[in-house]
């Protein structure tokens, strides 16, 4: 319940009490038994800044988050990606913090952290051992407060090329990047602070130099303009006073007003299109002017949304998908805080001259023949009930974590001025009528104009819907209204030096007492393992069957009939088509997933408790009694098929897929992935897969795990579903040993057209997964080398070099060896340089070893992580299976522990000297080979290397290696 304090705090200032504070409480939400609420404290500084405390005292963490109220909207014309570009700038230190001691020191605490940005706020978050707490808020003060005189223009420029390294791999080499930059260009009217992407042009990125960075923090980085947000095992008044101690001397900034826009309304169709080198499928974008966000209609628009594009029960589902006219067909309804967009979006398969279909003209007008469909059926009582479920359970997972809960606290406080918003977010969605979602369509879709936007594939700009008519205007810096950023100066914070030396990070608090989840076991009479724990934070139970029947069980010729299977048991049961199916899971507001990999078929089921039962009745169906159709099997061997051609247009996915194609022997199941080839999915038959079925999907190879808010015996009661589960699996023959040993290193390269940026990956294997032993020292060796953003391939290639958006290396063993894998996407103009500079850092490594102070981080960092470990029920699931999976004890951790601390720095670099050996890794490059075949050829040569080329068809298993 809500209790405001107004009354209170005039009796504070009538006795003369709590004036000296510079904050006050103003209100307390308690937990309310009769609704869903986040029960907060909320104070208010005198600078202006915000501060709310959520206590949640399940799990000794705590979750720090500064939000602040600029985005790429208050960014002005000609100054596009300054918001993106600042957020990187505060992890480049302050004052009292080195420049990428963010990073070191959460890491080393054992937390971890990031920042986003997005078109209307900036935030700033670390997650952390409760004991850390001091720490957090003395990092996100001094950055507030004490940053400019830190920025130089050394910093200044890294960061510039790491943002460009970012848009390089995130929009302009990535499939289908830029559809939304080209969207919101047309959709919007020119200097609308939508109209341009929140990571910013490349030309603007360039014109702009420090001082426009810098006074850009000065206008809207002030306490005045943000909230901060504190939530896990701590005491509110606590928090209160320390956020004092580091907040409350930095002085208020500028004064922030609301923004608003005009309303968008397109006087006629925006027909606009561009051609994307590294895309197979046409895609089709329908974007109408939509509503902001909580705006009355934002809610109906959501359902509308779901009804024609969000699901098996969609229209579209209906008209794109099941006809096998499109990969993917969908609508959504995103909403910012100055308006929104009505998007409908359609992958279709390549066009043929026999088909019907020919161009994305045909799609535009299926897409309206959609519109009449909806228009005919109406809305249905089902549909309400459906999306109304699957939003009560989206929103109530939400809260399983405490960063989940201050994210919603901080945004509410934001962008509503009301923290205490959950109750009311999602009643707007319960109150949703039938009459609200037609209202919404006729005013906002029917007979309204859209961006109709065609990405075509090269060479075929014939496949457009229509000609472009829109053009949108060059940015004119004439236009830029610069007022916001005059007469800004830089007040920094005074503090008593008695009372306060900010230049002394904080002493940790004592170390937190770790929640290990206490777990129960079971084996079932057909052999099924169990595995469980009671979490009983929010009322969900999560299921997550596991069956040992993946890639490895596979003939290599007809490899992708796992993968086969579980899509599947996605479709329709003996007795329910798939979207019967469908729609019984969404009014329970429950999923069931099925995944395959190497290894196994996953099958994970969350519901609300309340609706458990009647979600494994959903689940026997699926699982236990697929109907293995054959025009089911038709379309989702199609869509497959559609998949693995869509895989040769990802520099990424070609990159990863070369990994075990060249690691692996070719008498080896896993040198062909486990997605298969275009020539083994034709090989696969329905009978295959239900023959696959049949002889794998059995319990003697499975293990469940169980978290939930039930206890051991109220679980056990309700598992006679996997019960009376029969079947017992064929002895499996392994070749685990098969792959590549060098004695010498190598560079292979993959030539992919007009690559944007090269992706590398350094190989080798590396041993199975043991918890205590070599996998696990192997892992701590790799650590100051590749394994966290501080590590030294990461700061030199990223910080220093300014090469990559980020570059780092894991080992990825399990129950068989697997590769260690280091990683990175590479301006393709160093890509040479930076291979250079990865076989330099191997050598050192090897070489010279760790140093005292590395192994001291690694020691740090890692003992202090287990708080994270077992917070939320996914967590608390992925903890307990490892202990199935693997025969762990419980008290795994400890021993880890214990191991790690003892180490020595001796003991690492035997580990060093043996693994890090470049002759034994392969180098592989996936890029242009125009620009770097003749360098990497003599890097090769240079180091004693053999040197490969392989053709993109050869990597993905459509042609033999040579």
């Amino acid at each position: 319940m809500k209790n405001l304090l107004i009354a209170s705090l005039l009796l504070l200032t009538t006795l003369g009490l709590g004036q000296n504070k510079p904050y006050q409480l103003v209100e307390t939400v308690e937990k309310s038994d009769n609704e869903l609420n986040i029960p907060y404290k909320k104070y208010e500084f005198t600078n202006g800044l915000i501060l709310l405390v959520h206590e949640d005292h399940s799990d000794p963490v705590v979750h720090v988050d500064v939000t602040y109220h600029v985005g790429s909207a208050r960014e002005e014309i000609g100054r596009s990606g300054f918001a993106h570009f600042f957020e990187h700038m505060m992890f480049q230190g302050s004052d009292n913090v080195a420049d990428e001691q963010h990073f070191k020191i959460i890491t080393e605490a054992g937390g971890n952290l990031n920042g986003t940005t997005n078109m209307d706020r900036t935030n700033y978050f670390e997650t952390m051992p409760a004991n850390e707490l001091e720490t957090g808020l003395w990092l996100e003060a001094d950055r507030m407060g004490f940053l400019l005189d830190a920025v130089t223009q050394k910093k200044f420029e890294v960061q510039r090329g790491t943002v460009k390294n970012e848009r390089g791999q995130n929009y302009d080499n990535r499939p289908y990047g830029l559809v939304y930059e080209k969207t919101n260009q047309a959709l919007y009217p020119y200097g609308h602070p939508y109209s341009w992407p929140t990571i910013g042009y490349i030309e603007d990125l360039d014109r702009v130099n420090v001082d426009d960075l810098k006074k850009f923090f000065l206008r809207w980085y002030g306490p005045n303009n943000a909230v901060l947000t504190v939530a896990g095992d701590v005491q509110a008044d606590e928090v209160a006073e320390l956020a004092a101690k580091y907040f409350s001397t930095i002085p208020r900034g500028p004064e922030v007003n609301e923004m608003t826009a005009e309303k968008i309304k397109l006087e006629s169709n925006r027909y606009i299109s561009y051609e994307d080198k590294k895309i197979r499928f046409p895609l089709l974008s329908v974007s109408y002017p939509g509503v902001p966000r909580f705006h009355k209609d934002e809610a109906p628009l959501d359902v509308l949304a779901n009804i024609i594009g969000g699901g098996k029960n969609s229209i579209f589902y209906q008209k794109f998908i099941k006809s096998n006219i499109a990969r993917a067909a969908f609508a959504s309804n995103p909403a910012q805080e100055l308006g929104g967009q009505m998007t409908f979006s359609v992958y279709a398969y390549p066009f043929s001259e026999e088909g019907d279909v020919k161009t994305l003209a045909d799609i535009e007008a299926m897409i309206h023949e959609a519109f009449k469909e909806f228009e005919e059926r109406g809305v249905t009582d089902e549909d309400l009930t459906r999306y109304k479920s699957i939003t009560e359970a989206r929103m109530i997972k939400g809260l399983a974590s405490v960063s989940g809960k201050a994210s919603q606290l901080a945004s509410y406080q934001t962008f509503e001025d009301n923290p205490d918003a959950f109750a009311k977010d999602l009643q707007r969605y319960l109150d949703v009528t039938k009459e609200d979602v037609i209202r919404v369509y006729n005013e906002y879709i029917k007979n309204s104009h859209a961006v109709v936007l065609s990405v075509y594939p090269q060479g075929q700009a014939n496949l457009v819907a229509a000609p472009d008519n829109f053009t949108p205007k060059a940015a004119d810096l004439n236009d830029a209204d610069n007022s916001e950023y005059e007469g800004l100066t830089y007040n920094k914070a005074k503090d008593d030096p008695s009372v306060l030396d900010r230049s002394k990070k904080p002493e940790s608090g004592p170390s937190p007492v770790i929640n290990v989840p206490a777990i129960y076991r079971d084996q079932f009479d057909n052999k099924l393992l169990l595995i469980g724990t009671t979490n009983t934070e929010i009322p969900v139970t999560t299921l997550r069957l596991t069956v040992d029947c993946g890639h490895r069980r596979e003939s290599k010729d007809k490899s992708g009939t796992a993968e086969l299977m579980a899509n599947m048991l996605k479709e329709s049961t003996e007795s329910s088509s798939a979207e019967e199916i469908a729609e019984r899971l969404e009014i329970l507001g429950s999923s069931i997933n099925v995944s395959s990999g190497d290894n196994a078929v996953s099958i994970n089921i969350t519901s609300l408790t309340k609706n458990l039962d009647a979600t494994l009745e959903i689940a026997e169906e699926m699982i236990f009694h697929p109907a293995f159709n054959e025009d089911d099997f038709s379309r989702v061997k199609n869509q497959h098929l559609g998949d693995l051609a869509n895989m040769a247009t990802s520099g990424r996915t070609i990159a990863s897929a070369a990994v075990d194609r060249l690691l692996y022997k070719d008498n080896h199941i896993l040198s062909v992935s486990a997605s298969g080839t275009e020539t083994t999915i034709n090989n696969i038959t329905l009978e295959d897969v239900k023959q696959f079925y049949a002889t794998n999907f059995v319990p003697n190879i499975a293990r469940l795990v169980v978290v939930s808010d039930l206890n051991s015996k109220e679980v056990d009661a309700k598992l006679g579903i996997f019960k009376s589960w029969k079947g017992m699996a064929p002895k499996m023959e392994l070749n685990a040993g098969d792959h590549i040993s060098l004695n010498k290193g190598k560079i292979v390269f993959i030539h992919q057209d007009d690559a944007q940026q090269s992706e590398i990956r350094i190989v080798k294997m590396a041993p199975k997964f043991d918890a205590m032993g070599e996998y696990f020292k192997t892992n701590l060796a790799n650590f100051p080398f590749a394994g966290n953003f501080n590590s030294r391939l990461n700061l030199y290639i990223r910080e220093e070099k300014n090469w990559s958006y980020g570059t780092g290396g894991y080992l990825s063993g399990g129950v068989y060896e697997g590769p260690y894998m280091i990683y990175g996407g590479i301006l393709k103009t160093a890509t040479d340089s930076a291979i250079n500079v990865y076989i330099d850092q191997i050598n050192d490594y090897q070489k010279n070893g760790v140093t005292e102070e590395e192994i001291d981080f690694m020691k740090k960092a890692i003992g202090q992580k287990d708080a994270l470990k077992y917070e939320t029920g996914d967590q608390k699931a992925y903890f307990i299976s490892r202990i199935l999976v693997y025969g762990l004890p419980t008290d795994y951790t400890a021993k880890q522990a214990e191991i790690m601390n003892n180490i020595t720095q001796e003991e690492l670099n035997k580990i060093i000297a043996d693994f890090y050996n470049v002759n034994e890794m392969m180098f592989i490059v996936v890029g242009d080979q125009n620009l770097m075949e003749p360098q990497l050829k003599d890097i090769a040569t240079k180091n004693g290397f053999d040197f490969e080329t392989y053709t993109i068809d050869q990597i993905l298993g459509n042609a033999p290696l040579k």
